[in-house]
């Protein structure tokens, strides 16, 4: 059965919640043009306790999650490349995840420097995802499905760009959104990066 053009509005609704905070510091210019490669690290991926979920679950949800964020923003980095939008290499994820585990082998944190030396790229991208609840439930497509609307799912991202030759942080992108439970990882990072990418560096201060 052919679906209305309101299913799939319902199905994708993502509509901003505020408008997209951006820092630059006075480095940024410089040290972007000097980038050959950067990488995406994993992301940080906080959801609040919830009902009928364990803190486990959480907590394998956030891991599963971090992952697939980490995937979708070096896809998206890949696009704007393939568009000569911005002209530094990425690496791809499967290599930055493998890279960093090894070297985490104990257990410890790095700092952006230090896992920008571990890559030997020159900047690396770090990046959080403040979860109001779940990305996608049985019970939030059910939901969508009989009455039109999921519940809201209030995202807030911040993302910064680690310089390794200068050993600071050169970029800061914040930014919220909202949308029906029913919106899934993909459709999320999709809109922050269709945001994010526009306001990166390599794109203001394109060569």
């Amino acid at each position: 059965m052919k679906k209305s053009p309101l299913f799939y509005s319902i199905i994708f609704l993502v509509v901003l919640a505020s408008c997209a905070k951006v820092y630059y510091s006075p480095e940024a210019e410089n040290a972007s043009k000097s980038h050959r490669i950067i990488a995406v690290v994993s992301p940080k991926v906080s959801i609040p306790p919830q009902k009928k979920m364990t803190n486990e679950e959480i907590l394998d949800l956030t891991i599963k999650e971090s992952e697939t964020f980490q995937y979708e923003m070096v896809a998206w980095l890949l696009k704007r490349k393939g568009e000569n939008k911005i002209n530094v290499d990425i690496l791809d994820a499967t290599t930055t995840i493998a890279k960093i585990q090894n070297a985490r082998s104990d257990g410890k944190l790095l700092t952006p420097l230090e896992m920008a030396e571990i890559l030997n790229v020159d900047a690396v991208i770090t990046s959080n995802y403040k979860l109001t609840k779940p990305m996608s439930t049985g019970a939030a497509i059910a939901t969508t499905l009989l009455f039109g609307f999921g519940n809201t799912n209030e995202v807030n991202v911040t993302m910064e760009l680690h310089d390794r030759a200068n050993k600071k942080m050169i970029w800061n992108f914040s930014h919220a959104v909202s949308g029906g439970l029913f919106s899934s990882s993909d459709q999320l990072v999709d809109e922050v990066m269709r945001i994010a990418s526009k306001k990166l560096p390599y794109t203001k201060f394109k060569k």
